[in-house]
């Protein structure tokens, strides 16, 4: 299934899906609501042809073939005599009056379908817009604006949107937080609680590189691994029934989120992308429950924010999807701008949720934060233009992890590495157009299964003798205390499931008598995300033997696993630095040469998975350092979304690999693997993509002609 699933998302991102429209009856049974499901709405057809006869009119009754259309901003039923009024724009595509009417205030004047520019466009006679299902009243909507022709900033080179509604220094109006849970969900907590395996702790297990040493022999760089596992707190559903009409993704209780996402409207975005990228972002919408709030900024020359930090309920969740549904992609690119205006919603807002993330994704370059003349551009430096909030400067309170999201060929995987590693969050690739909603599914399926917050991990020295000499943790702030006696490392949130391994190296003494000596023992510090108690966890002291006469040793595959991993990381930073410089042939051979002495470690010799993850790995990595052009268009956006997945030990999306490739699987967890599943078999379930999945699926079982 993973391969063929591969195919129809490689046809996909070659542009070959078309979706036909189809009207309300079509895709779903009448309803006396006249209201499409959170599933239906995610099924709609993204692409609505164009009609040929152009026309503009305002009325509230509609024609019999009119009565049969959805708003294509809203996605729900216009019919006759239904309460609101209805425009009909000069390329003659049709939308509710006060959908349209609130796209023209975020400064959209082309058609939302086809990008036709208007000349004329509704405008509301009153600032608020009505909550989505009030009847309109068409004596405030009745105005048609004629648009002045479009000046140009000669310095920006770009239009200027003329009538952009005003937008507060502020962003204090985040929606009042409801955190209570519902009785579903305390009978689903109490049902969980009552099952001896459910625990919210972390499983502490330590392992030395050898479990025996000669009594007489001293050791300077003795290595111990830190094993830490969060626990399965979340009870994952039965994928196999239901799985598309599940209101969210769990129904035991979990930490509510504060999500910002943070979307590239630029005109590259233009098509197949943006059809997609609305797709991708009604599935986080339809994933977020009424708990969780989301707030949308869209950029490209400037940024503006389509709605503050609301609580995805069922209302909600309707004017997300409007919202979105009505971005028009034109413009440059200006990152740096959609980030300021993204992290001011975290850091303005009245309330918190106690887990805070950010999404980005962009398909360029920053075409507004660059310097240097005659191509010679270099990286803007984002950690000077952002706010300390997001990179965690001196005397913050708060630091929100961005994970960025790299999008095709052309966008800047540097930059967006970059802003994802100061901020703590994980950098991925996303190569195929079709692969962008499993990318976020992936994502979202970590974030709102979030059970430990603010841990820190401290390995306290127990043998008086016994020393903290190095730390290898990757990306998380560590340090050794003056003393030489304890070592601590910051980790902040694991998601259910989550693991991670950290590397000590101690020196060992020579022992005059004994059978033991004790090294160490390891606390971790935390905050259980929902219930935000602190909690203390210790392990048990770590011994090794001390026989006067050791037989040989047996060195730990779970150690030499994880030197392993950071060996290869480290191939891969310095395989990375050598092509920047333009020697694409030493950094194959930094990549090959480290191939070599991993098949030769103890790990992979016992087919380790981790080790046959890393072995694909650098032979894909070596792949696409074949050509300038094609590192260009892929192999190091590939390498530092590696990087970026290693550093963090966390997973995130590379190439097209997200789809169950042991690649993946290495950090990927159940819940990431879950909501990605979810997020495949809600893009099955649609009737337009069927029409195109199914003989990718079905080719190559048909019978050869005779």
């Amino acid at each position: 299934m993973g391969s063929k699933w591969r195919k129809a998302k490689l046809a996909l991102g070659r542009n070959l899906c078309v979706y036909d429209p189809r009207t309300l009856e079509d895709s779903a049974p009448p309803d006396s609501t006249e209201r499409l499901s959170d599933a239906a709405l995610l099924s709609t057809p993204i692409t609505p042809t164009t009609p040929s006869s152009p026309g503009l009119s305002l009325s509230k009754n509609l024609s019999s073939k009119s009565s049969k259309q959805t708003c294509s901003i809203c996605l729900t039923k216009m019919k006759q005599g239904g309460g609101r009024a209805i425009f009909t724009a000069e390329c003659s595509h049709t939308f509710h009056f006060h959908c349209i009417a609130s796209s023209v205030k975020h400064g959209n004047h082309v058609c939302p379908v086809c990008r036709a520019k208007w000349q004329e466009i509704p405008s509301q006679a009153s600032d608020l817009d009505p909550p989505v299902g009030w009847p309109q009243n068409n004596t405030l909507m009745s105005a048609l604006r004629r648009l002045p022709s479009p000046h140009r900033d000669l310095n920006r080179r770009h239009i200027v949107p003329l009538l952009h509604a005003p937008e507060s220094d502020v962003f204090d109006d985040d929606e009042s937080l409801d955190i209570q849970p519902t009785s579903a969900e305390i009978s689903s907590y109490n049902r969980s609680s009552a099952d001896s395996k459910f625990t919210r702790t972390i499983e502490i297990k330590t392992f030395p590189e050898v479990s025996t040493a000669p009594r007489s022999k001293s050791y300077d760089n003795f290595t111990v691994l830190v094993h830490l596992k969060a626990a399965a707190a979340v009870t994952r559903t039965n994928l196999s029934r239901n799985l598309v009409n599940l209101p969210q993704f769990s129904q035991t209780p979990r930490a509510p989120v504060d999500l910002v996402t943070i979307l590239d409207i630029s005109g590259s975005m233009a098509g197949t992308k943006l059809a997609l990228l609305k797709r991708a972002m009604g599935f986080v919408i339809q994933s977020l429950s009424s708990n969780d709030r989301l707030s949308v900024i869209a950029f490209s020359s400037t940024a503006c924010r389509l709605f503050p930090l609301c609580r995805m309920t069922e209302t909600g969740r309707q004017q997300a999807l409007q919202a979105v549904n009505s971005l028009v992609a034109n413009g440059g690119t200006n990152i740096a701008e959609g980030l300021r205006k993204g992290v001011k919603v975290m850091e303005d807002r009245r309330e918190k949720n106690p887990v805070a993330s950010i999404i980005l994704l962009s398909d360029g370059q920053d075409t507004y934060n660059v310097s240097g003349s005659g191509g010679n551009h270099t990286q803007p430096n984002y950690h000077s233009l952002l706010p300390s909030s997001i990179h965690g400067g001196e005397n913050v309170g708060f630091q929100v992890p961005v994970h960025a999201f790299g999008f095709g060929a052309d966008h800047d995987a540097s930059s967006m590495h970059s802003i994802s590693e100061i901020s703590g969050g994980t950098f991925s690739f996303i190569e195929t157009e079709a692969a962008i909603q499993d990318a976020f599914a992936q994502c979202i399926g970590g974030l709102l299964s979030v059970v430990v917050q603010e841990l820190q991990v401290g390995v306290q020295c127990v043998h008086p003798s016994v020393h903290v000499g190095s730390l290898k943790t990757g990306s998380y702030p560590s340090r050794v205390m003056a003393d030489g006696r304890a070592g601590f490392v910051d980790v902040g949130d694991l998601y259910a499931d989550e693991e991670r391994d950290f590397l000590f190296s101690v020196n060992v003494p020579a022992e005059s008598s004994g059978y033991e000596t004790p090294l160490l023992k390891v606390r971790c510090t935390y905050k259980d995300a929902l219930t935000k108690e602190m909690v203390t966890v210790e392990s048990e002291e770590l011994r090794i033997a001390r026989p006067e006469v050791a037989g040989e040793a047996v060195i730990s595959i779970e150690v030499d696993r994880q030197q392993n991993r950071l060996q290869a990381a480290e191939a891969m930073a310095q395989a990375r630095a050598v092509a920047e410089q333009g020697d694409l042939a030493g950094a194959a051979s930094i990549l090959e040469n480290f191939w070599q002495l991993l098949s030769q470690t103890v790990s992979a010799k016992s087919h380790d998975c981790l080790c046959i993850a890393l072995d694909a790995e650098l032979k894909e990595m070596q792949e696409r350092m074949a050509s300038r052009h094609v590192y260009e268009a892929s192999g190091r956006a590939y390498i530092l979304s590696g990087l970026s997945s290693h550093s963090w030990q966390r997973a995130t999306a590379r190439g097209d690999s997200i789809d169950g490739s042991s690649l993946v699987q290495a950090y990927q967890t159940p819940s990431m693997a879950d909501m990605v599943t979810r997020s495949q078999a809600m893009f099955l379930r649609s009737p337009s993509a069927q029409r195109l999945v199914q003989p990718l699926l079905s080719f190559g079982s048909q019978p050869k002609p005779r």
